[in-house]
């Protein structure tokens, strides 16, 4: 089978299920956003010299993926999501983001105000990814203001990762520098 199924040529995606929707829906955004997360943080993994920072970057990366699955699900799909054995995101995948925060947070991180993004390419790669996080976590309220987000559990662990991204920054600019 071929990637080019030229299905989207007419400006048109399909979500779980089978469900077209105009490749600029709110949920085709949110989802897409999270691709490009994905990547971001692909890049940081690839870039990063540390076993822990580049190991819980693959582990979110596999929440990730657990993530853009229920967002390609429409709402009244999602009771079927479910019983086809597809996993929603659940506050355990938080509480382990939290963890590492705490964990992080714990060492002597250095940082003060406002962080200038590109100490090292790491740190920076970090950085984009973090902005990329932001953004799709506004275009994922955008899907919750619209009465389309059945799991606002997804904001809170975006917002979450974005924070701990920005520590793995921190965190690699420190150990660099303490080198």
């Amino acid at each position: 089978m071929s990637i080019v199924t030229k299905t989207g040529d007419q400006g048109t995606t399909g979500l779980m299920y089978n469900r077209r929707v105009s490749k600029c829906h709110p949920r085709v955004e949110a989802y897409g956003c999270v691709d490009e997360l994905n990547a971001a943080i692909g890049l940081a993994r690839a870039t990063g010299e540390d076993d822990f920072v580049r190991d819980n970057l693959l582990a979110i990366q596999k929440d990730l993926v657990i993530l853009m699955g229920e967002l390609a699900t429409a709402v009244e799909d999602l009771p079927r999501y479910v019983k086809d054995g597809f996993i929603l995101v659940m506050p355990e995948m938080t509480a382990k983001l939290d963890k590492l925060v705490q964990e992080i947070e714990s060492q002597k991180v250095s940082f003060k105000g406002w962080a200038t993004p590109g100490a090292t390419v790491h740190s920076a790669a970090l950085d984009v990814a973090r902005t990329v996080c932001r953004r799709a976590e506004r275009r994922v309220c955008a899907l919750h203001e619209a009465g389309q987000l059945h799991n606002a559990g997804i904001i809170i662990y975006l917002n979450r990762l974005a924070d701990l991204l920005w520590l793995f920054a921190r965190w690699t600019e420190t150990k660099k520098a303490t080198d």
